[in-house]
């Protein structure tokens, strides 16, 4: 045999390893839910990445070729414990109505957000950048072109961020400031309704609104239904007294289960429950989400005990860290327990539309789009800090990272561009040797 196809073989024995330690319940519960995501996760390189935090910040940790437990560069004690998102790539961007009722374009999908290094966030993003580009057939020197776009925008916002810019100068990405791309998806969001949402959840019966049998909603027993409730009560302990400003809002009308089977939720139990609005007409109902929070693939790599004690357990952790990295977040969010495990409870939106690859696809659209996330990356490493309410990073992370990055300005970019094409190689190698395994009947369980 071939070093090249012991190689793989190794890899493959590897990539089964990290499966089990952050799959390995969970599949063993839901089989068929893991199925459906490694079908999924099968689709592309890039599906394969989205799907495989853990994988990545396992190479990055342990593989000398991609970083090392000990740091790297642009990392000294305060940028090593910032809030991160976790699971930084091209498609975690989307639209929300945020609490004062405006629609923003901003990074989405906190289920992976933890307090560790600011540059793995960068590199995560950056790879995925490699993979959009690949699939779209652009060559290495754009593809090159584009990490340097991000890197500098992300550099420009952050300082701007730490010299002390006005919100004016640095504004959100709202209808009145977007282009492009990003501009489209608000608009999209703009059209939708809730009244769109209701009807293709819930049907009424009996002049009230309930949810409709079929289309993943489960009907739950008794017992089920009584303890969803309870954690229902101690989810509205968790919310800010400005988010219910209705009495009547507090009032259940129809409770099911859903099974998880996306590429991030498989396997992860979950529950719809529908609440009166802020009125009685019945197009005002509002549809909340209590889903089991998982433990996020960086805190297998992050060792102060510090940070995992910071957190009552994973729900609490995810709330806390949206809050924290989003500014004015969905006024719903909040969090409880459910048979001892955490739970993310929120508002299944009306408005929410994630950023479509499909059709950017000139180079200089795409620029213009990797740029505006790059000062959008930078936004909410800046939000996350001693402004934000946590007492967890007790400083300006913007003002820490901006005095990490001018140490060495020149090596900043072409670090994450370097990054970039080599684990995008990895990535595009490990898809192809996962497929494999899936096909074969190699991955344990399935």
């Amino acid at each position: 045999m071939s070093a090249p196809q012991l190689n793989e073989e190794h890899r493959g024995e590897e990539i089964l390893a990290v499966f089990d330690t952050a799959f390995g319940q969970l599949l063993a519960a839901d089989p068929a839910a893991f199925r459906v995501k490694f079908r999924k996760m099968a689709a592309s390189a890039f599906a394969f990445y989205r799907g495989t935090a853990c994988l990545f910040y396992h190479d990055l940790t342990t593989d000398p070729e991609f970083g090392s437990q000990r740091g790297g560069p642009y990392l000294d004690d305060r940028t090593s414990r910032v809030w991160i998102h976790g699971d930084l790539h091209a498609e975690n961007f989307g639209t929300y109505m945020d609490s004062t009722g405006r629609l923003i374009f901003n990074v989405n999908d906190f289920d992976e957000a933890y307090v560790g290094p600011f540059t793995w966030d960068l590199k995560r993003f950056a790879a995925s950048v490699a993979l959009i580009g690949y699939a779209k057939a652009l060559s290495d020197e754009q593809i090159t072109e584009l990490v340097r776009v991000y890197a500098d925008a992300y550099r420009e916002r952050i300082h701007a961020l730490a010299t002390g810019a006005k919100s004016d100068e640095v504004p959100p990405f709202t209808l009145d400031t977007a282009e492009g791309p990003l501009l489209g998806a608000l608009r999209v969001a703009r059209s939708l309704t809730r009244f769109g949402l209701l009807d293709s959840m819930t049907e009424i019966r009996d002049f009230e609104r309930r949810f409709a049998s079929g289309g993943g909603s489960v009907e739950l027993d008794a017992a089920t239904r009584y303890k969803v409730l309870a954690a229902f009560d101690g989810y509205l302990e968790t919310l800010p007294e400005s988010s219910l400003t209705r009495p009547d809002s507090y009032r259940v009308k129809d409770v099911v289960g859903r099974r998880g089977i996306g590429i991030g939720s498989a396997g992860l139990p979950s529950y719809n429950i529908l609440l009166e609005g802020n009125s009685d007409a019945l197009e005002n109902d509002v549809v909340i989400y209590i889903k089991q929070a998982q433990t996020p693939a960086v805190s297998r790599h992050v060792t102060d005990q510090a940070i995992s004690d910071y957190f009552q357990h994973e729900g609490h952790r995810t709330v806390i860290s949206q809050r924290a990295l989003q500014a004015h977040a969905d006024p719903w969010l909040g969090w409880t327990e459910l048979d001892g495990s955490g739970q993310l409870v929120a508002e299944v939106s009306p408005y929410a539309v994630d950023l479509d690859w499909g059709d950017i696809d000139d180079p200089e659209e795409i620029a213009e789009v990797v740029a505006d996330l790059g000062r959008a990356t930078a936004t909410m490493h800046g939000a996350a800090d001693d402004q934000s309410g946590e007492s967890l990073v007790p400083f300006s992370t913007e003002r820490a990272i901006d005095a990490a990055i001018a140490a060495d300005e020149e090596g900043f970019a072409p670090l994450l561009v370097d990054f970039a094409h080599r684990y995008g190689a990895r990535a595009r190698a490990d898809h192809q040797t996962f497929v494999d395994l899936f096909r074969n009947g190699r991955i344990p369980g399935l």
